[in-house]
Parts: C-alpha cells; structure tokens; sequence
C-alpha cells in the first residue's frame, strides 16, 4: 500500500498556500493550520460597517507570477477573478498644485518624463531596458533557487550574470546617473521604499522593481486583493489539501531528528514533513534552542524593512481628488527613510500612503461612500501606543483634507487604526515588522535564512523571511521553491 507522505503547512498565507497547493498536487498529505479564522495572512480581508477593507497588499504587481502559479494546476488567474490594469498605476502629490499621474500607456509615460527633464524619455527608454534585463535575470536564474548553498551561484555564467544585475551598486546612485530632476528620482526610488534600506543602499539591481512597476502595470483584482489568496485557497483544496482554521501552532513535536507533530491549541498533527509560513523568528521560538537555525543575536543584527501605521477609513461621502492608489511625498524623502532605517523614530512630516479602491471597485463600500486606508511606513520595533496613533492620524488627515480641498474627518463612519504591535499580535511579527527583511547586500540569496532547519531534517521555512524575500510574488515564490526541493529531494532519497 502506498502511503501519503504526511505535510503540516503552518499559516495560510501566500507562501504557505502555494507550498500547500504544489504538495498536493503531488500526492502529498497536507494539512494547513491558519491561526486565525480567516485565511490569507497579511492579505486578509475584514468587513465593518458596510466596507470591505484589504487588510495588506494593495499593489498588484508582476502578475505574470501569479499567473504561472495558476497555471500548474492547468488554471488561470481569470478562472477566479478578473484583473484590470490601472490607468493612471498611481499619483504622486509633491505638493497640492504639483501631481504626477504616472500613466500605463508608455508613450504617455515617455511624454512625462520627457515633461519633467529634456533628453527623459530616452533616458527612460535606456533606463527601462536595463531594468528589463535585470528583471528576466532574476526571474530566470536567480529568483527559483533555494540558496541553500553559495555553489548553486558558483559558475562562470551566474557570476558574469551577477555583474550584469549591478549587484555591488547602489540604487540611488545608478538612478541619479541618469535622472537630475528631483521628482523623476523619487518615482523612480518609491518601489525600493519598502525593500528595507534607504536606495542608497540597495543593489541597483532592484531597478527591475521598476520594471515591474512602469513596464508590467499596476493592476487590480476586482473584489478586492482578498481575491487572489481566495483563489489560491481553492487551488490547494482542488488539489486535496484540508485546511484547519482557528488552529493555533503552540510547539513542535520532536523526536529522532526530526519534527514529528505540531501541536494547536486543538489537536496533534502528524507529520512527516513540517513547513512553516509563519514568521520564521516565531517559529524558532517553538524549538528548544540546540535545534534552532539562529540565536537571538542573529536576530537583534537583522535589517528589518519596515512597520507601518494603518488607518482603515469608511467615508460617507465620495472624495474626487483621490486616485485609486496616492502617494504623498510633500514631506522629505531622505529625512523619512533616515527616521525608519539611520535613526529610528517616529517621523515628523513622513511621505504616507492612501489607497481608494472604490475609484475601480464599487463592491468595496456602500452606494455614495468610499472605502480608504492610510499608511505611514515607520521602523519596526517602535511603541505605537494610543496617544502616537491618534496623533499621527490626525495630523495626516489633516494634510489629506487640505490636498483634496474638502473636509473628510467629519464624514468618517468607520474608523480602525492597526500598527506594529498589531503584527505582532496577529501575526507573530518579529519586531512588528510589516515587509520582512531588508534586501540589503547582506541580506541577499544564500545570506538570507535558510528555507531548511540545519538540525532537524524535515523541518521548513518559507515566506518574506527567506528566500527570495518580501512581497506578494516572491511569497508565492517562496512557498513553490520550498515544495519543489522537498519533492526533488524525495526522489533522489529514493534512487
């Protein structure tokens, strides 16, 4: 009789659904344990007062990702939900008469920077090839290995490749060779924002982040972000595995060398193999220390990208200023990135973030009303009490009532504010951190934290803590490279 290799996949995030769905799909066991009662991780979804908030992520990039995650198990993305791309991706607001709309028409958007620098366009132009070529290196060479070990990168050809990806450059310094107006560098420097480091200290090789932002699109599941780990839901259990809500990992059960059940506030799983998606500090912190991977040290030494300030608003009343997604940087953006990543501190004056969905979606809020969420990125670790929420949401507001030109507070029906002590409460959150670790040089491939427990044989890690890093395609990434290699692995124990 053949029996079913048994796999408990802990949290059913979007690492942990796609590691869930690809065992399956090979006849594995799999069990997934999700600790709160709804799934999707960070990219949950909570209903109040009429509005549907997305929880997390907002920005629907590199779709094609998603799209080849669906596509081994012969689906497409569209067979659950329909995408559409933004037009404009977003706006970013310099000051109340200075707004850029960055366009998804690359004429248009040539014609922008053109606008904004003579000779921009062409610089654009330049500047996006390279940025495509970085992006295909990646994606084809770099992104899908398990970075177990330096010699998976130890040829001729992967390091005439890493040359080629600006990987011992700096960001900022690979943009500013090319862009001289102020506003183009900060375009182009947001995506790397939230990547950990200021872009003076991130690999220009991340210039593929703006690939994928002005090249591949912005894009939106209509319903909502919910939508895309709904679907992935359906896809692991299409496949056969059995998902357990409200099931809280509390330790792991270890006997021989290996994990052999993790224990909820339930029941004992079973298991043969044990893939966590949880946060990887966290579940160190379920092992006795001689099985751990890293010690405390290791940790306090991480760069952490950062934590966030959150507002979920229910407006009653449209707002016509507003895009779909708004970035606001009238503030400074070195003195912002040196209050999260040189000195850490709550920011005075920070850039923040506004996401309209309703301007795409009408699902998303009530008839006449509008559903938004503010955020202000903020280094991870600080204490976010009531008193900084409260002050930092009304001085926000007030700078967004002021851009829009209307009052907004008064007309707040619903109101939830969620910061880093709340990633650590519902998520187990190393320091609350929002975006994992910082993709520093350092902290890149085989520098990262390994997806294998070096002492327990059966034991995983997958998700923004690990390889290939933080972010929605690279979870889904993540969780898929974790499955193949324990697949690969099993069939060569058994040649």
């Amino acid at each position: 009789m053949n029996i079913r290799p048994k796999v408990v996949v802990i949290g059913a995030g979007f690492s942990g659904l796609s590691a869930a769905s690809v065992l399956a799909q090979h006849g594995y066991d799999v069990k997934i344990l999700e600790k709160h009662h709804t799934t999707g991780g960070r990219a949950r979804v909570f209903r109040k007062d009429g509005f549907k908030f997305d929880m997390g992520p907002s920005w629907y990039w590199m779709p094609e990702v998603m799209e080849q995650f669906f596509n081994r198990f012969g689906k497409s993305a569209a067979d659950y939900f329909e995408l559409k791309r933004l037009d404009p991706s977003y706006q970013v607001i310099f000051s109340r008469e200075d707004i850029v709309e960055v366009p998804a028409d690359m004429s248009a958007l040539l014609a922008l920077f053109e606008s904004k620098e003579p000779g921009g366009a062409a610089k654009l132009q330049w500047f996006l090839q390279d940025a495509q070529e970085k992006y295909e290196i990646a994606m084809g060479s770099f992104v899908n290995k398990p970075a177990l070990s330096v010699m998976e990168f130890a040829n001729v050809n992967m390091l005439r490749l890493a040359v080629r990806m600006n990987l011992f450059s700096s960001f900022s310094k690979h943009v500013r060779s090319h862009f001289k107006s102020a506003e183009l560098q900060q375009i182009l420097e947001f995506p790397v924002l939230f990547l950990g480091a200021r872009p003076a200290d991130i690999p220009a090789m991340y210039s593929m982040m703006n690939y994928a932002d002005l090249a591949l699109g912005t894009w939106y599941p209509m319903g909502g972000f919910g939508e895309l780990p709904d679907a992935m839901v359906k896809v692991a259990t299409e496949q056969g595995a059995v998902l357990h809500l409200d099931a809280n990992v509390q330790s792991l059960l270890i006997e021989g060398g290996k994990v052999v059940g993790v224990k909820t506030n339930k029941e004992v799983f079973e298991a043969d193999f044990v893939i966590s998606s949880a946060d990887y500090h966290f579940t160190e912190t379920l092992l006795p220390k001689p099985y751990r991977n890293y010690s405390e040290k290791y940790w306090n030494d991480r760069v952490m990208a950062p934590s966030c300030l959150l507002y979920y608003l229910g407006i009653d009343k449209k707002i016509a200023k507003l895009q779909h997604h708004n970035l606001f940087f009238e503030g400074g953006f070195n003195e912002h990135a040196d209050s999260i990543y040189t000195k850490p501190s709550f920011p005075t004056n920070p850039l923040y973030y506004v996401c309209c969905p309703g301007k795409t979606d009408t699902s998303v809020a009530p008839e006449g009303k509008e559903n938004i969420f503010m955020l202000i990125p903020v280094a991870p670790g600080l204490d976010d009490t009531p008193e900084i929420r409260k002050k930092y949401y009304q001085e926000t507001m007030a700078r967004l009532e002021d851009f829009c030109g209307e009052p907004i507070a008064d007309h707040v029906v619903s109101y939830t504010d969620y910061a880093g002590s709340d990633f650590v409460t519902d998520y187990n959150a190393f320091k609350g951190n929002a975006y994992g670790l910082a993709n520093t040089l350092r902290q890149t491939a085989v520098l990262k934290p390994k997806i294998k427990n070096k002492k327990l044989d059966n034991l995983y890690y997958t998700g923004q803590l690990t390889v290939p890093g933080p972010g929605v395609p690279p979870s889904i990434i993540s969780g898929q490279i974790v499955a193949d290699y324990i697949i690969n692995n099993s069939k060569q124990q058994k040649k």
